[in-house]
C-alpha cells in the first residue's frame, strides 16, 4: 500500500512539473505583450479624432446657419489618412549633417503649410460663433480639453511646474513662481 502511494504521489508530481514546463514553455501573451496592428491604431486613432469631435459640436450648440462653417472647417482639418506607404530613408545616423539639416527643414515646411491651413480654418469657423461658443471653442476645441487644469504644458519632466500654459495662474519666468514678498 505504501509503494501504491509513493507512485500516485510521483505520478503527480512529474505531472505538475510536465505542466509548469509547458507553461514555460508557451506563454500566454498578456494586454502588455499584445501590439495592435498599423491598421488598428489608424481605426482607434480615426474613431477617437470623431468622438472629440463629436463631442465639440454638441458642446458648441451650433445653429442652422454655423453649420456650413463646421462642415468647412471639418473637411480643412480631418487629419490626412496614411496610405501605409512611406519614402525610403536613410538612418538618420547615417545622414551627412547637411542632409540632416534639409531633412529638418523640409518637415518644418511641411509642417509650416499645414499650421498655416489650420489657421485659416479656424478662423473662419471661429468669426462664425458666438461669444459663448468662442470660449467653449477655447476651452476644448483644438486639445483645450487634454491639457486639464494646466495646460498642454503645464508640467515639466518629473512634475515640475514651468513652461507654458498654467491654466490662469500667474508665474513668472519658466520655473514657477518668484520668490514670495512678504
Amino acid at each position: 500500500m505504501n509503494i501504491l502511494r509513493k507512485s500516485i504521489l510521483i505520478g503527480f508530481t512529474v505531472l505538475g512539473m510536465a505542466a509548469a514546463q509547458a507553461q514555460e514553455a508557451k506563454p500566454a501573451p498578456t494586454q502588455h505583450d499584445a501590439h495592435p496592428s498599423k491598421e488598428q491604431m489608424q481605426a482607434k486613432m480615426a474613431d477617437m479624432y470623431a468622438k472629440r469631435q463629436a463631442r465639440l459640436h454638441d458642446l458648441l450648440k451650433l445653429t442652422a446657419q454655423q453649420e456650413s462653417a463646421w462642415a468647412n472647417y471639418q473637411a480643412a482639418i480631418k487629419p490626412p489618412a496614411f496610405d501605409g506607404k512611406r519614402a525610403e530613408h536613410k538612418p538618420f545616423d547615417k545622414l551627412t549633417a547637411p542632409e540632416r539639416l534639409t531633412l529638418a527643414l523640409d518637415m518644418t515646411k511641411k509642417r509650416e503649410a499645414f499650421l498655416e491651413t489650420r489657421v485659416k480654418a479656424v478662423t473662419a469657423f471661429y468669426g462664425q460663433l458666438n461669444p459663448a461658443q468662442q470660449t467653449l471653442f477655447d476651452e476644448h476645441g483644438l486639445g483645450g480639453e487634454r491639457s486639464g487644469r494646466h495646460g498642454r504644458w503645464g508640467r515639466g519632466h518629473h512634475g515640475q511646474r514651468g513652461g507654458w500654459g498654467h491654466g490662469g495662474e500667474q508665474h513668472e519666468g519658466w520655473g514657477g513662481p518668484g520668490p514670495q514678498r512678504g
